[in-house]
């Protein structure tokens, strides 16, 4: 189980998850790219006592982990739970990260900036995902002071993040608007638009299962807000043209939909081997049958943690140990069965 995904959230069964990220830089400190090894543990020290040490927070909200002192299968496991990011990993030696107990904020130190507050809800909650971000990043600056420029805003790595230093996401499942082939089309549109479309795993990863990240591109010249108004916005938009699709797919083909969501799911019931590829693209059809109410024995937060429990990492964690591809697929394929035939 997912802690973060609990069933919350509008438009669960199009909406998978939202996301907040801030970047912060610490004043008068070199960017983590140029930094020594001293510094970059001083600023896990400033940063990880602004929190545990505010008598405001409960003693065991908050919990440091070190990369250095993590194996790499654990690690790995929280990339592809969405808890940490990829790029944190790249200088384990300096890098660490405050993990709240439900899982739904994690503060990241020295990735491409010393701070990265990522706040991360189940479903469309991108407002409740700011007001709690917001709250983390005024508490690290009530004793850190973040590089700010009165023109420009907070001072980030990437000139793409400098101004707000916002990052809002929402990862949506779109299987009807690509099985009508218009994604492409209205992607673009989404694009032009000034959004930002990527795989579930961020930028540089395909879409698997239908499974696509919007995001916003611009930083400097918006308000917090303003960017959070304008992609839900442009979400709901998406989310009504996937149901549209639903709806003319429901009334011009719904045999060969029944069809395509039955036997996927009598392969998810009956196999005894299943890649990580196949399984995202069954998975699919299940997460549509489920919201196109064809499926209704099966809770859609189910199929959510199955996305990713059976990712490589962690059906490794699950089971305890380090398996090879096959024994991975074994395993996957087990674990499947277990949850869909209860």
């Amino acid at each position: 189980m997912n802690k973060w995904l609990d069933g919350s959230g509008d438009e669960r069964d199009i909406v998978i998850s939202s996301r907040i990220r801030l970047a912060r830089n610490i004043e008068g400190m070199k960017l983590p790219q140029h930094i020594e090894e001293s510094e970059g543990k001083k600023v896990v020290d400033m940063v990880s006592n602004a929190i545990l040490k505010n008598s405001n927070i409960p003693e065991d909200e908050f919990t440091l982990y070190k990369l250095e002192d993590m194996s790499n299968l654990d690690k790995n496991v929280l990339v592809e739970k969405h808890l940490i990011s990829p790029d944190l990993l790249k200088k384990p030696q300096i890098s660490s990260f405050l993990l709240k107990n439900d899982e739904k904020a994690t503060i990241m130190m020295n990735e491409e900036d010393h701070v990265r507050i990522q706040v991360l809800l189940s479903g469309l909650d991108l407002e409740k995902g700011w007001n709690i971000c917001n709250n983390i990043d005024d508490i690290i600056e009530e004793s850190v002071d973040y590089a700010y420029d009165s023109k420009f805003g907070y001072i980030t790595s990437c000139p793409t993040n400098v101004g707000t230093g916002l990052r809002a996401s929402v990862m949506v499942h779109l299987p009807c608007l690509v099985l009508t082939k218009n994604v492409n089309r209205i992607l673009q549109a989404v694009n032009q638009l000034g959004l930002a479309v990527r795989g579930i795993y961020g930028e540089g990863t395909g879409s698997l299962g239908n499974i696509f990240q919007i995001s916003n591109q611009i930083t400097l010249g918006e308000s917090e807000e303003e960017i959070i108004s304008k992609l839900k916005g442009i979400v709901i938009q998406i989310i009504n043209k996937e149901k549209e699709s639903r709806k003319i797919l429901l009334s011009t083909k719904k045999i060969e939909l029944e069809d395509k969501i039955y036997r996927s799911l009598g392969i998810l019931q009956n196999a005894r081997i299943l890649n990580s590829k196949e399984t995202m693209n069954f998975l699919s059809d299940i997460c549509m049958g489920i919201g196109m109410e064809i499926l209704k024995q099966i809770d859609i937060n189910t199929i959510y943690n199955l996305i990713i429990d059976t990712q490589p990492a962690n059906i490794q964690n699950i089971y305890g140990k380090e398996l090879s591809t096959t024994e991975r697929d074994v395993k996957r394929a087990e674990l499947i069965r277990e949850k869909l035939n209860n």
